[in-house]
């Protein structure tokens, strides 16, 4: 992780406001007052379907892979000893920062919960060693694994060679989910005994028998960035040696849309016959996601950088340079704000506990505090990242 200032290089802001988005959504929705207590649009798809929460993490993943063109073209796009130090160090870096949220939740629950009679040693240590029943897949390393694995494709094939596995990859997983039990919501799919012979049940997360983040839905998320950045490549290539802004009349913008729209009823119509599936990352979850996100690019980039209306986008902006740190962030805080307890009455609440049960429900209920809470929660993080924006400092992981 290193701090970075602002290049000099002319950005798409419609790009930043589309990652602050989807970073500020999966704050959202990983962080209510109570999981209890939540409106059906910020609730996942129990198995097959969509609603809005499932649209975050692949508009995200989308992102990625639109960016990587960018980021990947001044190594031009073929493989050298620069480009591979970057792409190791880089998918190295987000996975470690997502195994440290998830040894330091586990930390802080065990501190918070163990024995007070136990000594001040063996507490720490039984608190420090939780690494044999911890969960080794998750959000932050798909994205470092889609991410390391999508890039070494890009560098070691061409664009030809990149849309053809795509669709060998959407393809094949297709079969396999239909002929292998990949749509049974329990311990039978092929995917969860799969992650069960391989990663073990102790770092697995537990939905069913399915793990969301698993190993061979590993396969359509990687066709997911590969989409990402062939969108990329069509946007942002340069035509007689100049790169076309927006405002030119050389730049795809209706492209876009068609591209959008194309992906969006692939993936709708293909339901039929192979339901849309977050959980499984289904081949019809890759073609409708990547199709909406590519939509409402299209529509951030014509209202921002076309149309020049940019400043109700601040908010958003400012997740949208910092994306990953701030992520990480909220996992910290939002760990450290369940796990600090203050004396209240005869016993402790969480600061969690006390700003949702004792300040949000009196006043707006049960839900609608769950939801004031979480938006309060977006607001620190949003703090935070206010001050880096302000000073010009992008942390990149």
């Amino acid at each position: 992780m290193q701090a970075q200032s602002p290049t000099t290089n002319r950005r798409i802001l419609a790009i930043d406001i589309l990652r602050g988005m989807t970073v500020c959504g999966m704050i959202l929705v990983n962080n209510p007052g109570s999981w209890s207590h939540i409106y059906a649009p910020l609730r996942h798809a129990q198995w097959n379907g969509l609603t809005p929460t499932d649209l975050v993490f692949p508009f995200f993943m989308f992102i990625m892979g639109l960016s990587m063109y960018i980021s990947l073209g001044r190594y031009d796009y073929r493989p050298s000893a620069a480009a591979w130090k970057k792409i190791v160090r880089r998918t190295v870096g987000i996975y470690l920062v997502g195994i440290f949220v998830g040894w330091f939740s586990r930390f802080c629950r065990y501190w918070v919960g163990a024995d007070p009679d136990v000594d001040f040693l063996t507490r720490l240590w039984e608190a420090c060693n939780n690494f044999s029943s911890m969960r080794i897949t998750g959000v932050l390393a798909r994205l470092a694994v889609c991410y390391g694995i999508s890039s070494a494709l890009i560098l070691c094939l061409r664009p030809r060679q990149l849309k053809m596995l795509v669709v060998l990859l959407l393809v094949g997983y297709g079969i396999l989910l239909l002929t292998c039990d990949g749509y049974i919501y329990g311990p039978e799919n092929l995917l969860g005994r799969v992650d069960l012979a391989v990663l073990t049940d102790a770092h697995m997360y537990h939905d069913n028998g399915i793990d969301p983040e698993g190993l061979l839905s590993t396969l359509p998320a990687i066709a997911h960035v590969l989409i990402g950045f062939l969108v990329g490549r069509m946007l942002f290539r340069k035509h007689d040696g100049v790169r076309p802004a927006p405002s030119s009349p050389a730049f795809p913008l209706t492209e876009l849309f068609v591209v959008g729209a194309l992906l969006t009823f692939s993936g709708l119509l293909l339901d039929y016959g192979l339901p849309i599936n977050k959980k499984v990352w289904s081949p019809t979850f890759v073609l409708a996601t990547c199709g909406l996100a590519s939509t409402l690019l299209g529509l951030l980039i014509y209202v921002i950088d076309i149309r020049g209306y940019k400043r109700w986008s601040r908010f958003f902006e400012v997740f949208g340079v910092n994306p990953l740190f701030l992520y990480a962030l909220s996992g910290v805080l939002g760990i450290l704000l369940g796990c600090i307890r203050v004396p209240m009455g005869e016993g402790t609440m969480s600061l969690h506990g006390i700003v949702y049960s004792k300040c949000l429900v009196p006043v707006l209920g049960d839900t609608a505090g769950s939801l004031a809470y979480a938006l309060l929660f977006i607001l620190l993080n949003w703090s935070i990242g206010y001050i880096l924006y302000r000073r010009h400092i992008y942390i990149k992981l």
